[in-house]
Order: C-alpha cells, then structure tokens, then sequence
C-alpha cells in the first residue's frame, strides 16, 4: 500500500526496496537495520516502558482505580480491556488487509485462503468497502473508550507508593494507557497485516469482526457521515463514484430515514455531552472551569480531525504534479519536508500520528466520559438506566467518529492542497516525525515479530506472486476497485504507479500528455465511452 504511494515520488526503487524503505517486514532481532546500537536501544527501552505500563495497568484493575472495576468489579475490566485491546488488533489490521487486497484477483487465493476469500468476496461487492471503513471506524473509537474505562485511572489515582512524580508522568497523564494501546492494539498489527494480508484475515475472527463493523454501517447510527459525504462532493464539483445502481424508492426512503435519526442522535450526543461539561459532571480533571473544559473538547477533536485527514491528503497529494500543488508556503514545505531524501518521513509520520491520535482519544473520553455523584440530578433528569448508558462514554464516542474522525477524512480527500495549506499540517508533520524519532513505540515492530513467529505468518508473495508475477498470469490487479477522489477514505497513487520515469518525468512537465493518457485509461476501463455517449445525447 505505501510502496505503491512512494513510487509516484522515486520512481527508480523496486517495489522490494520501497517494502524494505518502510520498515514493513523488518524482523527486529534478525535484519540487519536493527543491528545499530540506537536501533537496539530503542527497542530495549521501549519493550521496558510497554511492560512497566502493562503492569501498572493490571495493579490499577485489581486495586479498583479504574472506573469499570469500581463501579463493577476488577474481573469484568480486567477482561474488558484484554478482550478490546484484541479485538483493536483485528480491526486495524483486518482494513489493512480488505483495502490491500481491494485490487488482487480473489481466485488467486481462494483455495489457500477460504475464510479470506469469504471476506473478501463480500467487502469488495459494490459498495460495501466503503460501508465496512465507515463501520470500522466507529469500533476503534469505541475500543479504545473502552479500553480508557477499564484501564485509565480514577481521579488523585495512587498504586503501590509510587512517588508523585512516577504517578503523575505514567498515570494523571495517560502516558501508559497510550503505550498499551497504541503498540500492542494498533502498531504491531498494522505492521503484520500490511505484509501477510491474506493470513492475518484467514480466520473467523476477521470474519466476525467484518461483520460488526458492517452492522454498525447498516444500522445508520453513523449515517449522518453520508451528509458530510454528499456536502464535499457538492462543494468540490465532484461526482462520488459508486459500484452499484442507483437506490429505488424504497431504498431511499430506507437510507434518508437513517441519515435523519443518525443526525438526531449526533445532536443529542452533543446536547448531552455539552450540558455535562458546563455543569462539570464529566470525568475532566479537577479545576478546569466549564469554559475551558468546552474548548478543549473542541480543540482535542480538531487535533484528531486533522490527523486523520493528513494521511488522507498526503496520498492525494502524490498523485498531483509538483506544479499543480499550489502556490502555499506551507504547502510546499509540507511536501518538501513528506517527501525529503530517501522517503523515511511518510512511515514516520504514520507513527507519529498514531501515537497523537490515540493519545487524543484518551483525553477525549475522559473529557466526555460522564460522572454524576452520588445525590446529584441526571442529566435533563433522564432515568438512572438511560444515565447509566451516558456513563458509559459512548455519546463521545459518536461524536469523535462523526465528527473528529470521517468528517475530516472525507473533508480532506476533496480539498487535499487546501488542506496541506493549513499551517498546523507542516506542525503536527513534525510533532509526529518527532515522536517516531525518539523511538517509544519502537517496542511494537517487536511485538509484531514475536507475533508473526507464533502465528506462522508469510508474507502475501509466498502465496500469490508479486503483482508482476500475476501480470504475467494475467491476473493482473484491478485499481479501479477502489474508490478514490472525493467523498472517498480510500487512498491510493493511480493510473501513472506503473509508468516507466521518463514517461513519469513527462507527464509532471507537460500536463497535457497526463491528460492525453489518463483519457485513454478512461476509454479502456468504459469511462471515455460513457463520457462520449453522453455529450452526444446533450447535443
């Protein structure tokens, strides 16, 4: 996926030096990148730092300083928090795994690989990939809100005599809540599906877990993302593809009543959650005035917004010629910086930005999470069932998924230039290239070893060749399988990946021979048929 994204910039590297560039199948105690010593060192403190957390974690569970094993019992959060961060595993990388094989010929691997095949077969049908990343997104947020009730530590939280300054650094700032999660529920999964697709989903859990996400989608909890969908496109002049037929009566009527109760429902999650912040009766840190507790609800969910919209805009930005990237200073030092030297800065940033985003998350269910004490009035005097569930945090989590994660992203795949024009883009490109620099979440390309060893994992080319190797069985991979352009999560380099550099070298000097090529990739895929068929019914 990022191999083919950095080849639209250094068209010169084979597609196993592009691979090698991203650290993706690095195995850390035998290739030899991780023969330095700063390399070895940063796995060795990370490693450390990841244990110490994951101890302090479990005492805070079983001393009941967590809000779960409080309020319930040590055992239930004990198992809520193993049972999410796994469960994380799956869904960060069971979407590496669908959107990666999105292009690849199914029966390449449909005898080898049954249950990937049956996942396969179904999220790639129509439009149900963009249904399962949409579905998808919701369970990350709601993962780790889940995993921030079981595990996160109570207000003036104390463990086993630790100095205040241990206590603080670790617990009052969520520090080892962040390295659980991100290295072993996002990281070292992404690491292992990004390479060893088809084993990492050939299992039933893959299965299930594609399954909720697409329950989540189909119950139109999250359909007001559609709104925002349709606004982009609209703003962007730009048509949102689709592979399926037009919606009948029914259909629609089916599809706008959920985008109407999903909007109701997001209005009310933030009625809700907004009334509990200006009577301070959410788990915000003591002190915060109700003012300010407001703007950094805010200001946390723009801060993922943006992060999440990064990633979208810097592989849209790849497929534009340096030309047309616009006349920004921002813009132009963000490229510069994305694409300096040999190309380490986009798997940096990828790093980074997980670790921000995660981190951002933490601090945004506890913003949110609700609190009543004991004698106090609910919130719009709902019953103490219906209190319960705001207690929960799953109102923030509807309106972290909405609007702090999918809004952006779509926001982002329809305006990337204005997007990287943003001065905070060029920012947080550093803060995260900073993070992945101090290696402390180096501990996760470990995990994703050990990981890979246990579980036997081979990387996709054992089973199914290169996508040269395919070519040549003609099986060749369809691109057009995946969505791009506005309205669309999806990203991914287009027609020109495969042309040789200096036809490459052409097309970024004279876009007139782009616009000449892309015209007759069009009339082979029935895209130039179609556009003539029409302007000849107009005249």
């Amino acid at each position: 996926y990022y191999s083919q994204f950095y080849r639209e910039e250094t068209p010169k590297r084979s597609y196993q030096e592009h691979l090698d560039l991203l650290c993706l199948n690095k195995d850390p105690f035998t290739d030899d990148t991780m023969a330095d010593v700063a390399n070895i060192l940063k796995c060795a403190y990370s490693v450390g730092l990841l244990i110490f957390s994951t101890i302090i974690i479990m005492g805070l569970i079983f001393n009941e300083e967590t809000k779960l094993s409080s309020d319930v019992h040590s055992a239930v959060a004990f198992i809520a928090i193993w049972v999410g961060v796994l469960w994380l595993t799956m869904v960060e990388g069971g979407q590496g795994s669908l959107v990666g094989l999105a292009p690849v010929n199914g029966e390449l691997y449909k005898d080898s690989h049954p249950i990937a095949y049956k996942c396969t077969s179904i999220a790639h049908k129509g439009d149900n990939l963009d249904r399962y990343l949409l579905g998808r997104q919701f369970m990350v947020v709601l993962t780790v809100f889940t995993i921030n009730i079981s595990g996160g530590p109570l207000k003036d939280a104390e463990l086993w005599g630790f100095p205040s300054v241990l206590t603080n650094m670790f617990l009052g700032s969520g520090l080892a809540m962040i390295l659980f999660t991100a290295m072993i529920g996002q990281l070292n999964s992404q690491v292992n599906a990004s390479l060893c697709m088809l084993d990492y989903i050939n299992n039933y859990f893959a299965l299930f877990t594609f399954w909720v996400a697409m329950a989540i989608e189909f119950s139109g909890l999250l359909h007001a993302s559609y709104l925002v969908q349709m606004l982009v496109a609209a703003l962007s002049g730009k048509k949102i593809e689709s592979n399926e037929e037009p919606r009948n009566g029914l259909q629609n009527l089916f599809f706008w009543s959920r985008c109407l109760v999903s909007l109701a429902i997001l209005a009310y999650c933030f009625a809700v959650t907004l009334a509990a912040l200006f009577d301070g009766k959410t788990t915000m840190w003591e002190g915060v005035p109700s003012a300010v507790a407001v703007i950094v609800f805010f200001l946390l969910m723009s801060v993922v917004g943006l992060l999440e919209g990064m990633q979208i805009a810097f592989f849209a930005v790849a497929k534009i010629p340096k030309a047309e990237r616009g006349d920004s200073v921002f813009a132009k030092k963000t490229c510069e910086l994305l694409f300096k030297g040999e190309g380490n800065n986009l798997p940096g940033f990828m790093i980074g930005r997980q670790l921000c985003v995660v981190s951002c998350m933490f601090f945004i269910a506890r913003v949110t999470s609700v609190e009543i004490a004991e004698g106090e009035e609910n919130i719009f005097g709902v019953s103490d069932g219906v209190q319960k569930l705001f207690d929960t945090g799953l109102l923030g989590a509807i309106i972290t998924t909405i609007v702090a994660s999918i809004s952006w992203q779509l926001v982002a795949s329809a305006f990337p230039i204005a997007f990287l024009s943003n001065p905070f883009t060029y920012i947080f490109l550093r803060i995260c290239l900073l993070l992945e620099a101090i290696g402390i979440c180096s501990g996760a390309w470990v995990l994703a070893a050990i990981h890979k060893k246990i579980a036997g994992f081979q990387r996709d080319e054992v089973y199914i060749g290169t996508a040269e190797e395919r070519a040549a069985k003609n099986m060749s991979d369809n691109t057009e399988q995946l969505h791009l352009g506005a309205g669309h999560l999806v990203k991914l380099p287009g027609f020109a990946e495969h042309a040789p550099p200096a036809l490459k070298a052409l097309m970024e000097t004279n876009p007139s021979v782009a616009v000449y090529l892309n015209s007759i990739h069009d009339m082979e895929t029935g895209k130039g048929n179609k556009g003539q068929e029409s302007e000849t019914e107009t005249e």
